[in-house]
């Protein structure tokens, strides 16, 4: 499967045999396999310096600059100097790879601790984000990192191969997670369990080929064209479709390495064969843990609206709506709060061939409109998903807190029993917040007559 440059690969060494045979063969096969950036890393001072030269080569491609653990012993005063001047070039995204190998031990353990640190203390001197290479030294690597002090721009934790609970607790730091070719392998039940349970808003993916082969090719040396076989994977894992995966992951590399690339708001999105339609941002409830309040993208969409738009304008953003399985209306608002709008958007998709039209809302636009506009929205809406997020109103005014106070509460259960009046399907949401009585929500749900469907916390779309 071949898409232009939607595919990024954090973590490559074009400069080890194979790859370095021929680059240029390398890299015209990794953008015929949909691969439009990928990072090249340095292992000692002559690495950086040629993956620099590769970087200036290469659209597309840029560089990180560190010292192996392998090489700590080379990381003195004087290479530190020269990798200091090396990470200040242009096309110089990050200051790695550094860490702990505590596995292979090439490297005696305080000579790469010591170098460890002098590579934190570099990334926060040249405000560059920091690679790191962890393997059997997952505490020891968390201990150093507390008493440096993580550097601002962030962390990545190249080939993740810790378990669930210190994935958890890397990307509650604000750390991400890179996700190598190791998940498609048979026996690689610890990191799948990873991609299962984390959220893909904090994961990259890549190669670090000429290593870590994904299946099928296991056996061959690696290179950046096979990298869609690890998102085929994590897409597998994620019930996500290839594109999804390819997006989010590219769009996390972007944000972590500070690639200036313009995201443009989206007014019409896909995730997986759903096209959502992004007609407002406000919302009536400020609800807690709303991922909006750290930044604007799902699924790597972009979704700040500078204005609202309008009927035309989401039409045309819309294009062809016969190839999906529904139209959603979503974004990052409320949209009945645009009631009118999303009932002609809504007729007007149905006479071009939508085959299901899905309203997801947080169930008060009764209270907010001052009338039942549940029949109003019966003739053109197919199914509604509504915000449930409590078991009663009083956790519900503490975690979506709204003008109204606890009221709004029964509003929204009546709007519920009154979508089941007019709709083919209709069911209830609540977001898995730590502290939350998921079962008490889903008797509520059971006393209302509709499915329950418990989303993941910090995981949009």
């Amino acid at each position: 499967m071949t898409m232009e440059g939607f595919l990024f690969d954090s973590h490559t060494h074009l400069d080890i045999p194979p790859l370095s045979d021929d680059p240029d063969a390398v890299v015209q096969r990794a953008r015929e396999s949909g691969v439009g950036w990928m990072v090249t890393i340095g292992i000692d001072l002559e690495s950086c310096r040629e993956n620099i030269r590769f970087a200036e080569r290469y659209d597309g491609v840029f560089a990180a600059v560190g010292i192996h653990p392998h090489n700590a012993d080379e990381a003195d005063d004087g290479a530190m100097e020269d990798l200091k001047e090396l990470a200040g070039h242009p096309r110089v995204v990050a200051v790695g790879e550094t860490g702990l190998d505590f596995y292979r031990n090439y490297a005696d353990r305080s000579a790469q601790e010591e170098a460890f640190r002098r590579h934190i203390r570099l990334a926060k001197e040249v405000g560059k984000p920091l690679i790191i290479h962890d393997r059997e030294a997952h505490g020891r690597v968390m201990e150093i990192l507390q008493e440096e002090g993580p550097p601002e721009r962030g962390v990545l934790f190249h080939c993740f191969s810790g378990s669930l609970d210190f994935a958890k607790r890397l990307i509650d730091m604000g750390f991400y997670l890179s996700i190598p070719g190791v998940v498609t392998y048979r026996n690689a039940k610890k990191i799948v369990q990873v991609v299962e349970n984390v959220t893909i808003d904090r994961l990259l993916i890549e190669t670090d080929a000429p290593y870590l082969t994904p299946e099928p090719h296991r056996g061959k040396p690696n290179e950046p064209a096979l990298i869609v076989h690890t998102a085929e994977r994590i897409a597998q894992l994620k019930g996500l479709s290839l594109k999804d995966v390819g997006r989010v992951t590219a769009t996390n590399a972007f944000l972590f390495f500070g690639i200036q690339e313009r995201f443009e708001t989206k007014l019409a999105y896909e995730i997986r064969n759903s096209l959502y339609l992004n007609v407002t941002n406000r919302c009536t409830n400020r609800c807690v843990f709303c991922s909006k309040r750290k930044d604007f993208f799902v699924k790597g969409h972009y979704l700040k609206l500078d204005r609202e738009p309008t009927v035309e304008e989401i039409l045309e953003a819309a294009g062809d709506v016969t190839p999906y399985d529904e139209v959603v209306f979503c974004g990052f608002g409320e949209p009945t709060l645009r009631l009118e709008e999303i009932k002609t958007l809504a007729r007007i998709l149905r006479e071009r061939g939508a085959r299901k039209i899905r309203l997801n809302t947080d169930g008060l636009a009764n209270l907010v409109h001052g009338r039942n506009v549940v029949p109003e929205l019966a003739g053109v809406i197919d199914s509604v998903s509504v915000s449930l997020n409590a078991p009663d109103a009083a956790t519900y005014a503490r975690l979506c807190p709204n003008p109204y106070g606890e009221a709004s509460f029964q509003f929204l259960l009546d709007f519920v029993r009154e979508s089941r009046k007019h709709f083919r399907e209709v069911q209830v949401t609540v977001v898995d917040l730590p502290g939350l009585d998921v079962e008490a929500c889903r008797r509520l749900a059971e006393e209302l007559g509709v499915p329950l469907r418990v989303r993941e916390y910090n995981e949009v779309g």
